[in-house]
């Protein structure tokens, strides 16, 4: 069992796929009971979580919205994203709090004593606004926050995906899934797993980062036991 870990989802995950929605009930509470199954199994659990929900880019390309505003919508985006999923952390019993890296008056604002100081009383921490930063994807934050929270694993919640693959299997019947994989090797065969900033950040560090399918809830607690579901990603 991992003793700390970071769970990677994206926007979409807490609107359940429906594209007339932000947000969906039955996909945050099946999110939530997932999230604290893994608390309740041992570990300690933070999340980052995407705006693409809310803020995609192709909208800000579409619009012509400047990419640094676009980036400060993303990161409100995710602020609504990990409130919504607080709140219905705590509707189940489960501690929970929002850190957020800018200032929010209605939540709290990050830094790795505190965010520790959190996990080791069992809440679960959501990192919310990204690294603060225009420029730098969800995954940045999460590689980054798992960097400095020393998290033993980064768990990354994929919809419908088991793993990673050496092409997209919907459109190459020869593409192939890895159990195991380093991350040089993704940054040599480009595979989009994960932005090659955050990918760059964690290679030379003693952190898995474990790639699921999340569309059995189950798989949660599975990937934070350390079972050999989906993929593994190795540093070197």
């Amino acid at each position: 069992m991992y003793s700390r870990v970071l769970l990677k989802l994206s926007g979409e995950a807490l609107s359940g796929g429906k594209k007339d929605g932000i947000l969906d009930s039955e996909a945050l509470l099946n999110t939530a009971k997932a999230v604290k199954a893994i608390v309740d199994a041992g570990s300690e659990v933070s999340i980052v979580i995407g705006a693409g929900n809310i803020a995609r880019g192709s909208l800000v390309e579409k619009t012509g919205i400047d990419r640094v505003s676009g980036d400060h919508m993303g990161m409100l985006g995710t602020v609504i994203n990990c409130i919504a999923l607080k709140e219905t952390l705590v509707t189940l019993g489960q501690k929970a709090v929002v850190l957020s890296a800018v200032d929010v008056t209605f939540v709290e604002t990050y830094t790795p004593v505190l965010a520790d100081k959190y996990l080791k009383e069992k809440y679960v921490v959501l990192f919310a606004a990204g690294t603060g930063k225009p420029f730098f994807t969800t995954d940045t934050c999460a590689t980054l926050r798992a960097i400095e929270i020393k998290a033993d694993a980064i768990l990354i919640a994929k919809n419908g995906v088991d793993g990673i693959y050496s092409d997209n299997p919907l459109t190459n019947k020869d593409a192939y899934m890895f159990k195991e994989i380093t991350c040089s090797e993704i940054i040599k065969r480009d595979l989009k797993v994960m932005d090659l900033t955050a990918v760059e950040m964690i290679k030379d560090k003693d952190i898995d980062v474990r790639v699921f399918n999340m569309n059995n809830t189950d798989n949660f607690t599975k990937v934070a036991r350390g079972e050999n579901i989906g993929t593994t990603i190795k540093k070197g």
